[in-house]
């Protein structure tokens, strides 16, 4: 497969601008063939395991893409959700399912940094990203952002793949991850570094304990931990310090 290059922090955010632009047109389908529609159940669960007690929360969709996180946040009976992704394709394709979808005036999409986000301190009651993080070119800057964001006592939601590492994820994993992925997804999109960009950047991530971590770090507590589907995806949780 090789090995991909290796960027300055400017430099990844741009690749990653024009990667994800270049796959805009095929994301959703990519997303749910490639990942067996586990990616919907992942959405689910991820929204499920944010905290209940927000009534009616604002909430953040970082590095949102298309929509499809946000779209799931409308369980929680959101006040609004506004996302915000540095693809202006993926944003384009959002918006359109944003108004198909109906919820013109509950969800806005619009450009923005994750590691720059465009908003004030304080502002959200949640602030959630799905396989967004490991895209960052600096993710604990990316997660510090998150938190500052987030009003006192509310919470950061980060749903990303994880690498298993019983029997049998961990060999059928690395195997589809590393040979059956980048195949289909080189087909399918016509973007042959894409899709070698994922596994790469999954392998590369730091994941379980070392992520919990970048949350302290990040200045979030009561940090949590959920695996799914045998560790190929986690759930992460923290709440903004009270006193900070």
């Amino acid at each position: 497969m090789g090995n991909q290059p290796e960027y300055s922090n400017e430099g990844k955010k741009a690749a990653v601008e024009s990667m994800f632009d270049s796959i805009a047109w095929r994301y959703d389908f990519l997303n749910h063939f490639l990942s067996f529609n586990f990616d919907r159940l992942w959405r689910w669960r991820a929204i499920k395991a944010i905290s209940k007690s927000y009534n009616s929360p604002y909430i953040l969709d970082v590095a949102t893409g298309t929509g499809d996180l946000a779209f799931a946040a409308m369980k929680l009976n959101p006040s609004k959700i506004s996302g915000i992704d540095i693809s202006r394709k993926m944003l384009e394709i959002g918006k359109e399912k944003v108004k198909r979808k109906g919820y013109t005036g509950k969800i806005e999409l619009i450009y923005g940094d994750s590691e720059n986000i465009p908003f004030d301190d304080n502002v959200f009651d949640v602030v959630m990203v799905a396989f967004g993080v490991r895209n960052f070119s600096d993710p604990l800057k990316g997660l510090s952002e998150m938190k500052r964001v987030v009003r006192n006592g509310g919470m950061i939601m980060v749903l990303e793949f994880s690498k298993p590492s019983g029997f049998p994820f961990k060999p059928l994993y690395n195997f589809y991850f590393r040979n059956i992925l980048p195949l289909f997804g080189r087909f399918f999109s016509k973007d042959k570094a894409a899709y070698n960009y994922l596994p790469d950047s999954v392998m590369k991530f730091p994941d379980n304990e070392e992520f919990l971590k970048l949350l302290v770090q990040s200045g979030c507590t009561n940090t949590h931990q959920i695996k799914l589907t045998g560790g190929v995806a986690s759930i992460y949780t923290g709440i903004k310090l009270l006193m900070q």
